[in-house]
């Protein structure tokens, strides 16, 4: 009788050495993954979390396809989907259409300067991201680099955002307060997690992360959105919801799910219902 050596993924689906690398390797990237909860509301060293773009346009400004919720994620070529059981780098990121935590989409708040695994993540305090794509023996740390010639995004021809092996200055990242004119008076303030949106900007280039969504790209896991590194400014010199992100932990009443899932409070809803009434009339 052989004695074959199962391997067997955390969604606990069975894998014998024969199997192809790839499938191995794509349940790594699409298996649940768990977040972080936030017991005081705020976001922290060590805490690992989706960054999601959340839907800001209106139904004039953007098509079907370009509206809902996307969540920046790890997208390795299918090369090395095929050949290694880790992440490569460097290796791309792509935003994409699913807001439930997942190996590809869940990152880690890593400090560049010290502070203590725990300690409040501030406004204008530098910061790292980081993620291992499901594998948790590597992880790489989401860069950026001046726009070249050779290095530039292959679709809007903008500043890149890659992941890195590095943890260095290239990947290094502030997170901004939405509002220009209140930007000064928060710096220092820890940042709310959850249903607070924020500008995530690069230390070494001043430009924000941003998902345009007029740019898309075929990968290993389907049609994907392209992300990059530009500030957007509107008329008034604000900062254009392509910038805008929010930094989501894990609904503590249900581990499988995430606090951008959980329905508002009853107050807030009848305040929403209330709102929409006075305007109807």
């Amino acid at each position: 009788m052989f004695n074959f050596n199962l391997r067997t993924s955390r969604s606990g689906r069975e894998y014998s050495p024969g199997v192809l690398i790839a499938n191995w390797n794509e349940d790594v990237y699409l298996e649940e993954e768990q977040l972080s909860i936030s017991k005081d509301g705020f976001l922290h060293f060590g805490d690992t979390v989706l960054l999601v773009s959340p839907d800001e346009k209106s139904a004039m400004e953007s098509s079907p396809c370009e509206r809902g919720n996307l969540s920046l994620a790890v997208t390795p070529d299918e090369m090395s989907i095929h050949a290694l059981d880790a992440l490569p780098s460097p290796c791309g990121v792509s935003a994409i259409r699913l807001t439930d935590p997942i190996g590809r989409n869940a990152f880690q708040i890593l400090s560049t300067e010290g502070a203590s695994m725990g300690d409040p993540l501030r406004f204008g305090q530098n910061f790292g991201l980081g993620a291992t794509g499901g594998f948790h023996d590597r992880m790489l740390f989401l860069a950026s680099d001046h726009k070249t010639f050779e290095n530039k995004a292959k679709k809007s021809l903008l500043q890149a955002v890659s992941l890195t092996d590095e943890l260095s200055y290239l990947a290094s990242w502030q997170v901004t307060y939405l509002d220009p004119q209140l930007r000064l008076e928060y710096e220092g303030f820890p940042v709310p997690a959850n249903n607070t949106k924020i500008l995530i900007t690069h230390c070494h280039t001043n430009q924000a992360l941003a998902v345009p969504r007029t740019f898309w790209m075929r990968t290993y896991f389907g049609k994907e959105y392209e992300v990059v590194c530009n500030t957007y400014l509107d008329s008034h010199k604000a900062e254009e919801d392509k910038n805008y992100w929010i930094m989501v932990t894990g609904n503590p009443s249900d581990g499988s799910t995430t606090m951008f899932d959980r329905p508002p409070p009853p107050s807030e809803v009848t305040r929403e219902k209330s709102s929409e009434v006075q305007t109807a009339t």
